[in-house]
């Protein structure tokens, strides 16, 4: 995403988004044009989104949208030496702000655990999450989430030490393997090797990608399993240097991922919907 040319596209379809999503109701409008002040009402985090509508009026009224995502994935979402949060998934944390609110500095970057994303939407922590998530069919009916347009079509793959002579998903049978936990990479890397008729690898799961790395460096894995486009940023940035590592070339799952809203209030999961759409389209 060239991030001015698709964020200003996005400013300038703000109206038309908002207009198509929240009707010509003249109560709404004059609500959406009201400042904050310590009379109006407010939605708080922590009580959930609070049903149709209240997602909109709680990022109009504080003038930011608080979009969870992450510090520590080269290309999606880092930390620039100004301490701001840069890469795909930043942009179209911007891009949905400057879609609702008419400014695409008007975000508030939530950074959330792996396993506690979920948790951070369904409770009003957040009220998008952009965060490198595949969109799954149990996801969609078990998290209390509602996944929008695909942004980035990605697969899983597996990153062995250059020099341990791994060149094939095989000789990786009956090994072991480390995963990021409360992910699909879990099940998808023993599904694989059921299907190649090959013994399946120990999985270790960790919560977060820094401890699956200090677990790989450790020698305590033959193996890294991850989305491709993940494995790729981590090795550009390894401490070991990205020669030291390679990613074999199989690519065993499909990962769409994909921006998510709480369920329940779908004039947001609209207008969130549209602000991608209009990077694309």
């Amino acid at each position: 995403m060239r991030r001015g040319s698709r964020i200003a596209a996005v400013a300038a379809a703000a109206a038309l988004v908002l207009s198509a999503c929240t009707g010509d109701d003249s109560d709404s409008a004059e609500d959406a044009e009201t400042s904050p002040t310590g009379d109006a009402t407010e939605v708080e985090a922590g009580q959930g989104q609070g049903g149709e509508g209240a997602v909109l009026a709680r990022v109009q009224q504080a003038g930011e949208v608080r979009c969870g995502t992450r510090d520590d994935l080269p290309g999606f979402a880092t930390l620039d030496p100004a301490g701001d949060h840069v890469g795909f998934d930043a942009d179209f944390c911007r891009a949905i702000a400057a879609a609702v609110l008419g400014d695409a500095e008007a975000v508030n970057f939530v950074d959330v655990a792996t396993a506690d994303r979920f948790t951070a939407l369904q409770s009003g922590e957040i009220d998008v999450l952009v965060r490198n998530t595949t969109w799954t069919a149990t996801r969609d009916g078990a998290e209390g989430a509602t996944f929008l347009t695909t942004t980035f079509y990605d697969g899983q793959g597996m990153m062995v030490a250059a020099n341990s002579g791994i060149t094939s998903l095989e000789q990786l049978a009956g090994r072991v393997v480390c995963v990021a936990g409360g992910t699909t990479t879990e099940g998808n890397v023993t599904t694989e090797f059921v299907r190649l008729g090959a013994a399946p690898p120990e999985v270790l799961s960790f919560d977060e990608v820094e401890l699956v790395q200090a677990a790989f460096q450790e020698g305590r894995c033959d193996g890294w399993s991850s989305d491709r486009s993940q494995l790729t940023g981590l090795r550009s940035n390894y401490p070991g240097g990205a020669d030291s590592l390679v990613i074999l070339d199989a690519t065993f799952s499909k990962e769409p991922l994909a921006p998510a809203v709480s369920d329940g209030d779908s004039q947001w999961a609209q207008i969130v919907d549209w602000a991608v759409l209009a990077t694309i389209q």
